[in-house]
Parts: C-alpha cells; sequence; structure tokens
C-alpha cells in the first residue's frame, strides 16, 4: 500500500538529494534527510508503540513533521493536545484515548507542570504531559533542550536522531540518576551546562539541535549551523551531503492499513468527546485527491503549515516550505512559493496589504469557512489560480471550485463536482451525505461509517453541489424553510457588502422567527439600494424584517469561522 509513510520514503529512495523541508528560517532538508529521521523515530517507539495513542504536542515545524509521520510508522494513533480546553474536557478525551505515548516540546512540558499556574493565567490550558491519565503508564519523548517537568527517562529527539536507542537510554538514564543530575546530560542538556557540548559541536552531527531549541527562539531542524551538511538556504543540497544514512523505508508491512493513524477531535460533550478516527488508508486516499485535484510535482514549493497540503508535496516529490511567522507576502516571494493556502477571513487581510503576490505563486487555496464574494474577487485579481477547497474532518477533501465559478453562480454557494471516488447523497430532508475511501473509519467508541451526514443542506445542480445552508442554521418564518447560505453568496456580491449573514431570532411564545439581515458595510454602502436589490435575488418569504449594519462579525476557532449564535445575540440586544 502506498500511503503516507511508504509513499514519502519512496520518493526518498528516487531522489534523496532533493529538498523535502524548509524550515521557517529558510534552511533545507533533503528527502533522505527526512527519512533518516523518520526511520530513526520509528526505530525508537516501535517496540511498544503498535495499537498506542501518541499524545502529541509539538508546534508546527520541521520536528513536528518528524515525529508525527515516525509515530504514525511505528503503529501509533496521534492525539492532538488541544491547549485552552477546559480541564475536564481534556480529561474525558485522554481517558477515551488513553495514550501509550506522549511526544512533546520540553517547553510545553514545563508549562503544563512547573509553570502551569503561570501558562493558565496566561490562557494556555495542557493535560499534565508528565502524567495524562493518572494511573496509566505513559513513555516520553521530548524535543528541544532539557527543561524542568520533563520526566526522568524520557527520550529526547537529539539523541533519537543519533542513534540512541531505549535500552541505551535506560542504561544513560541510570548512570545519571547515580551521579545525582539529569539523565539526559549528552546532547541538547550538556549545551546547557558550563564547557558542555563540545564534542557534540566539535563533530558537527546533524539531528542534534531539537526544533524549538535555537538560543534565538525560532524553530530550528536541527542542522548545527556551520555545518557543512547544512546547505544555504538558497541553493539545494548537493550530492555529496554526509547525511543519507538510512533513507530507506521502515518495515511496516505488519501493521494494518487500517489501523487509526489519527483522531482529530471535532466535538462533544466531556462525557462522550466527539473524536474522528482516520486510518492510514483514509489519509493517503485524501491525499491522493488532493493531488489530483491540481497540479503538483517534483519542483513545486508548498507553503503552509496545514498537514492536509503538505504531505501531499512530500508524496509528490515537491517542496514543503513552512513558515516562519513574518509577512506572509515577503514569506511566499522569498521562497519562490508556488502553492499555498489560507482561511478567506486572513486573506482578505493580507491582500489588503499587498494586493499582487509574488509572480511564483500558481495556486491559491482557500478553505475551513466559506468564502465571501468581495475576497473572492480581490483573490482573482491576485495573481495565482484561486481554489475554493469544501472539506470536513471526517471527509478530506469533498470538491473543489474556482473563485470564477464561484462568482459566476447564483443561487447558493457552488462548490463544485465532487471529487472521483467521493459519493454524494441528499437526504430527503434536504442534508448531504458524502461517502469514500477518504472517509474516516469511524467516530471513536462508535460503529464503522461507511457514510457521514455533513450538516449541510445542498443540491445537485448539472452534477456540481450547491450549498444552501447548515442545517442547524434553517430559519423558520410562516411555515416556511429558509436556508440563508441560499441568499448570503448573492447578496455579498452586490455593491457596497463586505459581509452578509441571515440569521433568525425565535419568538419564545411562538418559535416563528424574525429575519434579520447583517451586513458589514464596504465602501459605497446604501441600505436603500440594498434593500431594492433584496427582492431579485431573495425568494420573498425570505426578505428580512430588517437590516443591521455590523462594524464586523464575531467569530470563533481558528479558521476565524463566523459564529452565528454570537451575531444572533448581537442583533438581538439592538433590538
Amino acid at each position: 500500500m502506498n500511503d503516507i509513510i511508504t509513499g514519502i520514503m519512496e520518493t526518498a529512495r528516487r531522489e534523496p538529494y532533493r529538498t523535502a523541508l524548509i524550515d521557517g528560517r529558510g534552511r533545507k532538508i533533503t528527502y533522505g534527510e527526512l527519512a533518516r529521521r523518520v526511520e530513526a523515530v520509528r526505530a525508537a517507539m516501535a517496540a511498544t508503540t503498535t495499537g498506542q495513542g501518541v499524545l502529541f504536542a509539538v508546534r508546527p515545524g520541521v520536528d513536528a513533521v518528524v515525529l508525527a509521520l515516525g509515530s504514525v510508522a511505528a503503529g501509533g494513533t496521534l492525539v492532538l493536545a488541544d491547549p485552552g480546553l477546559a480541564p475536564d474536557v481534556l480529561a474525558a478525551r485522554m481517558a477515551a484515548t488513553r495514550p501509550g505515548w506522549v511526544v512533546a516540546e520540553s517547553v510545553l512540558y514545563t508549562l503544563s507542570g512547573p509553570l502551569r499556574g503561570l501558562a493558565r493565567r496566561r490562557g494556555l490550558l495542557l493535560p499534565n504531559l508528565r502524567d495524562p491519565l493518572p494511573g496509566h503508564a505513559v513513555r516520553h519523548l521530548h524535543t528541544g533542550p532539557w527543561l524542568p517537568g520533563v520526566p526522568r527517562g524520557a527520550l529526547g529527539l537529539s539523541r533519537v536522531l543519533r542513534g540512541v536507542v531505549p535500552g541505551d537510554r535506560a542504561e544513560a538514564a541510570a548512570g545519571s540518576q547515580a551521579n545525582g543530575r539529569p539523565e539526559d546530560l549528552t546532547g541538547e542538556q550538556a549545551r546547557d551546562q558550563p564547557g558542555g557540548g563540545a564534542e557534540e559541536r566539535a563533530e558537527g552531527r546533524t539531528g542534534e539541535r531539537g526544533e524549538g531549541s535555537g538560543a534565538d527562539g525560532h524553530d530550528g531542524i536541527g542542522l548545527p549551523r556551520e555545518s557543512p551538511t547544512a546547505p544555504s538556504p538558497n541553493k539545494d543540497p548537493q550530492p555529496n551531503q554526509s547525511n543519507m544514512s538510512g533513507a530507506t523505508a521502515p518495515d511496516i508491512s505488519e501493521i494494518s492499513p487500517d489501523q487509526p493513524a489519527a483522531v482529530i477531535f471535532t466535538s462533544g460533550t466531556t462525557a462522550r468527546p466527539r473524536g474522528v478516527v482516520h486510518t492510514r488508508r483514509s489519509l493517503a486516499a485524501g491525499l491522493d485527491l488532493f493531488r489530483e485535484a491540481f497540479p503538483l510535482g517534483p519542483g513545486d514549493i508548498v507553503h503552509t503549515d496545514q498537514l492536509m497540503l503538505g504531505l501531499p508535496a512530500l508524496l509528490a516529490g515537491a517542496t514543503w516550505s513552512l513558515p516562519g511567522g513574518g509577512d506572509l507576502a515577503e514569506e511566499l516571494a522569498a521562497r519562490k512559493a508556488t502553492h499555498t493556502f489560507a482561511v478567506p477571513v486572513h486573506l482578505d487581510r493580507l491582500l489588503r496589504g499587498t494586493p499582487k503576490l509574488p509572480a511564483t505563486l500558481r495556486y491559491l487555496l482557500l478553505g475551513a469557512a466559506p468564502a465571501p464574494a468581495g475576497v473572492l474577487r480581490k483573490a482573482v485579481g491576485s495573481g495565482p489560480q484561486v481554489l475554493s477547497v469544501y472539506a470536513m474532518t471526517e471527509a478530506l477533501p469533498i470538491a473543489i471550485a474556482s473563485a470564477e465559478e464561484k462568482l459566476a453562480h447564483s443561487g447558493g454557494d457552488l462548490m463544485g463536482v465532487p471529487l472521483p471516488g467521493v459519493g454524494v447523497r441528499i437526504a430527503d430532508d434536504g442534508e448531504l451525505f458524502v461517502s469514500g475511501p477518504h472517509l474516516a473509519q469511524r467516530y471513536l467508541g462508535e460503529e464503522p461509517l461507511t457514510e457521514i451526514a455533513t450538516g449541510d443542506l445542498a443540491r445537485i445542480d448539472d452534477g456540481r453541489l450547491v450549498l444552501l445552508g447548515r442545517k442547524k442554521d434553517m430559519i423558520l418564518r410562516d411555515g416556511v424553510n429558509i436556508y440563508p447560505g441560499l441568499y448570503e453568496p448573492a447578496i455579498t456580491a452586490l455593491p457596497g457588502i463586505a459581509e452578509a449573514a441571515v440569521v433568525g431570532l425565535a419568538d419564545p411564545e411562538t418559535g416563528d422567527e424574525e429575519v434579520v439581515l447583517a451586513v458589514v458595510p464596504a465602501e459605497g454602502y446604501d441600505e436603500t439600494l440594498l434593500r431594492k436589490a433584496l427582492p431579485e435575488i431573495m425568494d420573498a418569504p425570505a426578505i428580512p424584517n430588517r437590516i443591521e449594519t455590523i462594524h464586523a462579525f464575531p467569530r470563533s476557532g481558528r479558521a476565524d469561522k463566523l459564529d452565528r449564535t454570537a451575531l444572533r445575540e448581537l442583533v438581538t440586544r439592538r433590538t
């Protein structure tokens, strides 16, 4: 099976000297070195990981890619530690997944242990990484220098990459504890001691510094700054590199492709967390759909911190460029990026300051939230081809449409033709159901899935999916069902409208709903002209009772999605 592990390893065998990753500071790592690091992590974890949950707390970067791939190659199931959740929700997730490993940055061990109080005051809530499920034993692998809070006996990524296996680690730990000092005083800790690390620096080994362990606080990829194996950011690594040992595919033949590879929590109560379980097979199928949807291959540079775009780049032999936290337009130009991803609201902010994106950028993917017509128009004029991705955590992706297609369509939000192999079904109540090889295996603790209810109301128009809105957002007035998504794209496309949303406010006695149109005005906004235009684009029962202008819509989540509940409260207070 050619999945996320074997596919990347095959690329490493074919072209070991091609650049696989560029870190936040512009430093490069080859496919051969990536394969070596993944295999080192797999070897360190393999004997105790198959079928185990791996609580994962590593910020986006090269170490995160290596550790995630190595954990999955070892048969583990990634469980992302989501900061900011209430303690009881975190506890329920740990009880549901029962992780056998914790893979985390050393600083996060500190923030979830000795400095937990300070972290909570700053709004950072983490499970106790040392002991995420009391009474349940876990093993630990950390990246970065040893810090207070990192458990004794924890494997350090720098040592793993130098070939120190768990057995060696136990011996080193025993010897160190006998001397009354931390057990990992070689590698990353040694550099924090007076005169420490001289041997490592003299040898100039690759991989000795963990991601995020640099003295300047920036992300790193474990390459010594002066090492002859660390290529210039502006040049491809040369074939005389010495970091190619071990660039072979790990033996994962005994691990079923239906072995869970990741649990992604979406929602659910404390008593019953809702976790989406993806396997190596379902993830590989989704990544293949992405690769088939737009050209991607050797020579392309994909600038993103999104796994579901970065991994297809690696599978295609392209280069995955990781953001460094600076100005996105400047980073795209400096990296000569050919592909990137953006959430619509973030893209809108970018294009206000940079209307034209670098000429090297050929594809701009939008996703995670609906794209207003105003953002689409700006994006079309920015240079690259703009593609809007319709996807769910349970099924990545479902359909892709170009910005031009979406702008030319009226009567709902056009999603495009379902991608090859993706099955769609419209239920009697109008809800869209999706199936296909990329479908998640199941929800945690539930029966296997054969299709997924999207929660979206939709219709099929000439083979293309058109969304009418969220099922839960349907408005009922005078016995008529009103679907906001059927009208919002057309309203947003009117002159003087930056964003538009239709919400219903239920009468507590009758249940009948008042229809309110909330708009964020743009230059040239005229409410009188808007009211005149509405009958041309809205059915009579949907014409709003009133229009409210708002400076900015309330948003929530990482994707800054429209928070309709907060919007309802906002327009209610105005009555």
